[in-house]
């Protein structure tokens, strides 16, 4: 599909070649049709460990870092369809049975699932540190003996549901609910109720030194295949992931301002047109615009740049106004 059929500006390429130039990665589909794609070349990391300069193309697969995150919300209500983890109104310490010392506690009793879907526990978490550092939670958590304690044992400060804060912590709770419920490897369910079935065949899931995936920042994909499965919730699911659970984790949960809201792992945009978002470190992006039947994925290695947001914000502001010009 040409961008001029898909209704943008007929010089839509020409329009993005600045900003795409920063990335390694972008995929632009209207309706399941490619629009438009480029890659790039620059040095890529699996988190710590450096590739090198890599050539990206179509089938090179990149980290997404906390693209994950929205994923593992996928994932969740697919094995919530399967009878495998709890509902999210259901208390989440009872099904951590290991802690009877921290389910004894009456506030952490009063912890819901849907706490740890809308990042709302009311735990001490620290994100907007480096991700270089222990001080940052999600990395203390990866050093931790048992990651899964490291999280529900976090200082509460306030009280569940009442206030939202950015917790890699919670995406791991999520993780261990299906791994115990599928009784299976995070990757593995992935590949058998999500990837394969929407003819995703190649990825990779990194874990920590204790074997456990990463919930939070672990999966790698190509493009494209980002793209699928950006178009499969556009689909209300495909047949794949349940339209009921989309309609749940895609309604505003927590009103962020500046017109965006948080869901079940995935970000927002409440305004005109409305988008669905998910988010990761370095300037990962699967952007999603219902209302134009687009998506735009986009990998970049800006990994733990202040202002590694610009070059995606830049494609998504010019894309609109290539739109918005026809």
């Amino acid at each position: 599909m040409t961008p001029l059929e898909a209704g943008f500006a007929a010089d839509l390429a020409d329009r993005l070649k600045g900003p795409a130039e920063e990335l390694h990665g972008l995929v632009i589909t209207k309706d399941g049709r490619l629009v438009l794609e480029h890659y790039g070349e620059g040095e890529d990391h699996s988190w710590e460990i450096s590739h090198g300069v890599v050539t990206f193309g179509p089938d090179t697969l990149h980290d997404l870092r906390s693209v994950t995150k929205s994923v593992v919300g996928l994932l969740y209500g697919i094995a919530m369809a399967d009878g495998l983890v709890p509902e999210p109104q259901e208390p989440l310490l009872a099904h951590f049975p290991e802690y009877p010392d921290l389910a004894a506690d009456p506030r952490r009793a009063a912890l819901k699932v849907e706490h740890a879907l809308t990042m709302t526990l009311g735990l001490e978490w620290r994100e907007d540190l480096p991700y270089t550092t222990p001080e940052n939670s999600e990395i203390a958590m990866e050093l931790a003996p048992d990651r899964h304690r490291f999280v529900l044992d976090r200082p509460i400060v306030a009280e569940p549901g009442e206030s939202w804060t950015y917790c890699g912590g919670a995406s791991a709770i999520l993780a261990r609910l299906i791994v115990k419920g599928a009784d299976e490897p995070l990757p593995e369910f992935a590949r058998r109720r999500l990837f394969e079935p929407l003819g995703v065949t190649r990825f990779e899931w990194l874990a920590g030194d204790d074997g456990v995936h990463s919930a939070a920042a672990g999966l790698r994909l190509a493009p494209r295949d980002l793209a699928v499965l950006g178009q499969a919730v556009l689909e209300g699911g495909a047949g794949v992931i349940p339209s009921s659970w989309l309609e749940q984790a895609l309604r505003p949960r927590v009103e962020l301002g500046d017109g965006s809201a948080y869901g079940y792992q995935w970000w927002l945009g409440t305004g005109r047109p409305s988008l669905i978002a998910a988010y990761g470190n370095g300037g990962q992006r699967l952007v999603l615009y219902p209302e134009f039947g687009l998506v735009v994925a986009m990998t970049a290695g800006r990994y733990d740049d202040p202002d590694s947001w610009r070059a995606p914000q830049a494609v998504l502001d010019e894309l609109l106004r290539a739109r918005a010009e026809t």
